[in-house]
């Protein structure tokens, strides 16, 4: 008995260490950053795309459209071939290979972001200035780098997503005459439409917390892109490129960039785990 409570106090307090450790990263990123929020105010660094540190100038408007521009490329791609490999392992493919392929998907969650930024520099890089022109450095090679990179989430969630629908269920509408697609499309993801939102909610977050990939093909320009091939910079890249050597109010501004960060990644996430909840809750009904 005494070592169940010394067990179950031990998992307690490795529980309060990780709550306690992003409440001093939320308390000390917020003391940074938010001072010079209030000071600039929303319209002069929320709604402003002059980012000019020397002249005190800190807009980062165009990075928040940089960074939604790229996450939404990025999750047009993870989610077309996400949720089709998903739904092919899931329902067509057979057991045996799919017991194959999916942890094979799974490993690109494992491969370091800077060799994705390689290999986007490598080849889609010189492919899109080559065939589409521009420098190549663009929201389209971006888009396609991150897509890649969230594709293993998508793939895995909406894989289990899928699965927690009871088999009866396609069973039943076969029976009733639909083909395997009416079922999938009309009863598999209907049922399951809750966990494949959550996935992709998941990966929006990734794609907008991604920083090496995305600073090695975006083109770093502080301009709002126009069109796909145009260059541009997200909100991480700027603070990865310029904390080395920023002091002062270029400090506080990065840190104010980071509050814009995390708070977009924290309402995706609750978004991601309300939506996941209510799928159980209906599921359970």
């Amino acid at each position: 008995m005494k070592q169940d409570k010394a067990i179950a106090f031990a998992l307690m307090l490795i529980a309060l260490s990780a709550v306690s450790g992003l409440a001093l990263i939320t308390v000390f990123i917020f003391k940074e950053g938010l001072p010079l929020i209030l000071k600039s105010g929303a319209g002069g660094f929320f709604f402003s795309t002059d980012w000019d540190p020397k002249a005190k100038q800190f807009g980062i408007f165009s990075m928040i459209v940089g960074s939604l521009v790229v996450t939404a490329g990025a999750m047009i791609i993870g989610t077309v071939f996400g949720l089709g490999l998903a739904i092919v392992l899931t329902i067509f493919c057979p057991k045996a290979l799919a017991a194959i392929l999916k942890p094979l998907i799974e490993l690109l969650a494992g491969i370091p972001s800077v060799v994705y930024g390689f290999i986007g520099v490598v080849t889609i890089v010189p492919f899109i200035r080559d065939y589409f022109g521009g420098p190549g450095l663009s929201v389209l090679a971006t888009s396609i780098v991150l897509g890649v990179m969230v594709l293993p989430t998508v793939t895995s969630i909406s894989i289990d997503a899928l699965k927690s629908v009871p088999r009866s269920y396609w069973e039943g509408s076969i029976a009733l005459g639909a083909t395997e697609w009416q079922s999938t499309h009309m009863v598999m993801l209907k049922a399951a439409r809750s966990g494949i939102v959550a996935a992709i909610i998941l990966g929006m977050g990734r794609a907008v917390g991604e920083t090496m990939a995305v600073i090695m093909v975006c083109g770093n320009t502080l301009e709002i892109p126009s069109t796909p091939l145009d260059p541009l910079r997200t909100l991480t890249s700027n603070i990865a490129l310029e904390m080395g050597y920023a002091t002062g109010e270029h400090r506080e501004a990065l840190f104010a960039t980071a509050v814009t960060l995390f708070v977009i990644i924290m309402i995706l996430n609750i978004a991601a785990l309300t939506i996941a909840r209510r799928g159980i809750m209906s599921n359970n009904r």
